[in-house]
């Protein structure tokens, strides 16, 4: 059983920084992509931000230069480091896995539970 193990979220004001992590816990096969997703209240998730198991990165134009997604020493922990938050930035942030399958063929994805971003004005 793959579970996803988020962390860092919190309340901050306009301005500041935070910084996210995911790791996933249990046998997981090789990880092809990890991203961040983020939901804020009334409204669709989107993707802010995803790197590849090649480092390629992408983000939401709303993001753009001001957050960061990035790999850890464990290249699967991923970090999205968040600069400049604007309250528009306030939303529940999931991670997102797409890896092969332990044993069986194709790809999955699996989420964590998410993690809440208040950024105050």
């Amino acid at each position: 059983q793959v579970q996803l193990v988020e962390s860092g979220g919190g309340l901050v004001q306009a301005g500041g920084s935070l910084r996210l992590s995911c790791t996933p816990s249990g046998t997981i096969g090789s990880i092809n992509s990890i991203g961040w997703y983020r939901q804020p209240p009334g409204k669709q998730r989107e993707l802010v931000a995803r790197i590849t198991s090649g480092g390629s990165t992408n983000y939401a134009d709303s993001v753009k230069g001001r957050f960061t997604i990035s790999n850890g020493n464990d290249k699967n922990t991923v970090y999205l480091q968040m600069s400049s938050l604007k309250p528009e930035d306030t939303a529940v942030y999931y991670c997102r896995i797409v890896a092969e399958g332990v044993g069986v063929p194709g790809n999955y994805a699996y989420w964590g539970q998410g993690t809440q971003v208040t950024v105050s004005s």
